[in-house]
């Protein structure tokens, strides 16, 4: 998958004291990508919208 052009953000969730960091590429159509801050040049996960989405929502119940 081409993450070309992702713009990448932290998650508000992620601690910001350089430890378990997740940052969050959501502007590009139809994929969502999901990477480890501290690999950057690493691989990346990748979701559709509306996986992404449910999986969200999982999380929030948790």
């Amino acid at each position: 998958m081409d993450l070309t052009g992702a713009i990448w953000r932290k998650s508000s969730r992620s601690s910001g004291n350089q430890g378990d960091c997740v940052e969050v590429a959501d502007n590009l159509p139809g994929v969502v990508g999901v990477r480890d801050s501290k690999d950057r040049h690493g691989p990346a996960l990748t979701f559709t919208p509306h996986t992404w989405r449910s999986f969200l929502a999982y999380a929030k119940r948790s």
